[in-house]
């Protein structure tokens, strides 16, 4: 399967570069090297890098997050299985579900449900209805999907959002999909009604932005970026999409205001 660079890592996990670097330094992936020594990750890779910061975020234990995603990395398929995945913690256990099945990720122990009394001889499995599809599972879905199905990603994205409109990352990764088909109309309409979900993200509307630049809004995809700067001052692209784009409009002061600020940013 194809590798994923740091910057698709960041955009399809929506996890920054401080935060993956970090998770990498704890040993929870070990990532290969390609071009110029740049890290490229698998997509067990990925699963697990989204599962150790949500545990991280729930305050499960450190070291049972490191044994945990030792033994969840060793049993990971080379991709999503059809029957879907999902990860999480259940008291300070790890505990993946794969279709129906749930197992332990450190033992890889199956976990039942059982009914009746042992004592008197009556024991049975119980056997539940599969639960809901909840949004992180459909966004998980997506994310695997990309490289593969593109069709079954954009489906998945936007069951995630309907399962959860205030969803931003599922939002974010669907109208870029879709700008990436060239499907323009339908990437604004999205990233347009994530706004009105989610509010104005700097990270959305800069999107947006790119976006309306593709489709010759010169004015509109300003305005945007400049939202985009105004809600996160240390946008880099920000600002270099906006100095390009404000020495097309004759703005020479603003286009050096704005160079000067994302070179500034670069050097840190």
């Amino acid at each position: 399967m194809t590798p994923y660079g740091v910057r698709e890592v960041e955009r399809l996990l929506h996890l920054s570069r401080s935060t993956i670097r970090s998770l990498v330094d704890a040993g929870f992936v070990t990532p290969t090297r390609g071009k110029g020594g740049a890290w490229q990750f698998s997509f067990q890779d990925l699963i697990v890098l989204r599962t150790a910061q949500a545990l991280v975020d729930a305050h499960v234990p450190a070291r049972r997050i490191t044994r945990s995603m030792r033994e969840l990395r060793k049993r990971l398929p080379d991709a999503m299985p059809l029957s879907g995945l999902a990860i999480g913690a259940v008291a300070d256990r790890v505990v993946v579900r794969e279709g129906a099945a749930r197992w332990q990720a450190e033992s890889g122990q199956y976990l039942l449900e059982f009914e009746g009394d042992p004592a008197n001889g009556k024991l049975s499995v119980i056997e539940r209805p599969p639960a809901e599809t909840s949004a992180q599972d459909w966004f998980a879905k997506a994310v695997a999907f990309e490289s593969s199905d593109v069709a079954a990603a954009l489906r998945a994205y936007e069951q995630a959002v309907s399962a959860d409109a205030a969803f931003i990352d599922a939002h974010i990764n669907w109208g870029r999909l879709l700008h990436d088909r060239g499907e323009l109309a339908g990437a604004e309409r999205v990233y347009r009604a994530a706004i009105k979900s989610c509010g104005e993200d700097p990270v959305l509307l800069f999107n947006l932005a790119v976006l309306l630049e593709d489709m010759h809004r010169v004015q509109d995809a300003l305005v945007a970026y400049e939202l985009a700067v105004r809600g996160d001052p240390d946008l880099a692209d920000g600002h270099y999409n906006l100095a390009l784009l404000c020495e097309k409009l004759a703005r020479p002061k603003d286009a050096i205001r704005h160079m000067a600020k994302y070179r500034m940013l670069t050097r840190k």
